[in-house]
């Protein structure tokens, strides 16, 4: 099985108390509790002073990193510290709407004015707007449709949606 595959890479990659380790995917393909124990075994390195460099498709294992590179398309979009990359938010532009049929109220939010980017986040919406006063218009125009129990709130940016603006942003800047 992939676990036992990459448990034991993990193991031959530390066996010479390496100061530096590259792993290249290490959770793809391993269980829930497996993918756990490696984050254990990585925190753990990186406490002890190895330096531990980690390709991942998943941005809530990048967030447990202490620096992060964000790449598309084979370029760098950018370098630093999860806190300081979801820096490119400012305050009240990200907000998470709760409502019934998510994917259906996404298509009305994404035409709504003020409105930069809108995504399914879970099962619930996460909205990147111009500023915190768009919360109003996102209210009263998914209730105006006929959504039930509309709340909006401001969230944290996570490293998914910083992630997700910074390709939409090299994207443009190719284009121009």
């Amino acid at each position: 099985p992939g676990g036992f595959r990459q448990r034991l890479a993990l193991s031959c990659a530390l066996l010479h108390r390496p100061r530096v380790v590259f792993l290249d995917e290490p959770t793809g393909g391993v269980d829930p509790e497996a993918r756990r124990r490696f984050w254990d075994l990585i925190d753990d390195l990186s406490a002890e002073g190895v330096t531990v460099f980690v390709t991942t498709h998943y941005m809530d294992e990048a967030e447990r990193c202490h620096r992060v590179a964000l790449m598309h398309a084979g370029r760098l979009l950018a370098l630093d510290t999860t806190a300081e990359l979801k820096q490119i938010f400012p305050p009240g532009t990200v907000l998470e709407v709760e409502c019934e049929d998510a994917s259906r109220a996404l298509e009305s939010l994404e035409t709504l004015p003020g409105v930069i980017d809108a995504a399914l986040f879970g099962e619930h919406l996460h909205a990147v707007v111009d500023g915190p006063e768009v919360t109003t218009a996102i209210q009263s125009s998914l209730a105006g449709k006929g959504f039930a129990s509309v709340s909006v709130r401001p969230v944290a940016p996570s490293l998914e949606d910083v992630f997700i603006r910074s390709i939409r942003e090299a994207e443009e800047e190719l284009r121009k």
